[in-house]
């Protein structure tokens, strides 16, 4: 639905006016007042059926003048490409990012249990000074408490008194715990899991793991991706050869350093977004999520 302004609301000092929805006849005539060209009415309303006016909005960004209006007869055609585009793109990625996800738990249960036992991350003291343990406990009971149906948690509480090892707790870590835990570690332990998983700092690895967090939150909530502009910019190594920033492609490098299998990188997820991005342009603008021209050599795993 679109909103349509008429109700006053209260909050504080100040009076709100909160908008009224729109039909969806009303909301194609406001799509052409802004400059649009729609030639089939009801092919636009089943779409804006399927994604609303709110939501459909903010892909027609990338066409508004600085002035505030938006260039003339662009087809509303296109806007709806751009959606797709950004719908499936969201969807590729998000299993590059649970692949990755899959590999961090891993990794980070099988170093901590070797090292501390399995419930030593729970000892404060395996940790560094900055850690906060009645913090950390909540959210590894929050872990627990949010999946408390499921047969691990119930096995867990019955049979080993609610203890679970660290390679069991983790699955229920999301990637923003995962860097949580990662953040709280010793300096040794995350110069040693930096170096032996991924070849490279812990001040990287905290900054790629950062972005992995808001990318992957982005993609599990059906967030835009075409035309953003990312909070967090990812650290690269010396020698990367592109200059980082806040679009989408410097957050596909990041990718591409945590991904833990080379040749899957190259033959499926490259292949996968060229065909992609090849299906969809000229519609979709390179510029506008940050491509550069020689995007794929950027992108290649090299031996």
């Amino acid at each position: 639905m679109c909103p349509m302004g008429r109700h006053f609301i209260l909050w504080g000092v100040k009076t709100l006016i909160l908008k009224e929805a729109r039909t969806y006849h009303e909301q194609i005539v406001l799509i052409r007042s802004k400059g649009f060209v729609i030639d089939d009415e009801e092919k636009c309303i089943c779409f804006l059926k399927k994604a609303n006016y709110y939501r459909l909005s903010a892909y027609c960004l990338p066409f508004k003048n600085p002035d505030g209006t938006f260039f003339k007869e662009i087809p509303i055609e296109r806007i709806q490409r751009i959606y797709d585009f950004d719908s499936r793109l969201r969807a590729l990625l998000f299993e590059i990012v649970e692949e990755i996800e899959f590999y961090l738990r891993t990794q980070f249960a099988y170093f901590s249990g070797h090292k501390y036992g399995a419930l030593g991350y729970l000892e404060s003291k395996n940790f560094s000074d900055k850690h906060n343990e009645d913090k950390f406990h909540e959210k590894v009971k929050s872990c627990i408490d949010d999946n408390k149906n499921t047969l691990v948690v119930k096995h867990h509480k019955e049979k080993y008194d609610g203890k679970f090892p660290i390679w069991v707790i983790i699955e229920f870590f999301s990637i923003g715990m995962l860097s949580y835990f990662y953040g709280d570690m010793i300096t040794e332990d995350m110069k040693k899991l930096a170096k032996e998983i991924y070849s490279t700092s812990p001040d990287h690895l905290k900054s790629w793991l950062r972005c992995l967090t808001d990318l992957r939150n982005r993609c599990a909530h059906y967030s835009r991706l075409y035309y953003w502009s990312f909070t967090a910019m990812p650290k690269m190594p010396r020698g990367c050869g592109y200059e980082i920033d806040r679009k989408l492609f410097s957050q596909l490098l990041m990718l591409k350093f945590l991904f833990p299998e080379r040749d899957k990188w190259n033959t499926n997820f490259l292949i996968a977004i060229k065909s992609l991005l090849e299906e969809y342009l000229p519609d979709v603008s390179l510029k506008h999520i940050g491509f550069p021209i020689d995007w794929e050599k950027h992108l290649t795993i090299y031996n």
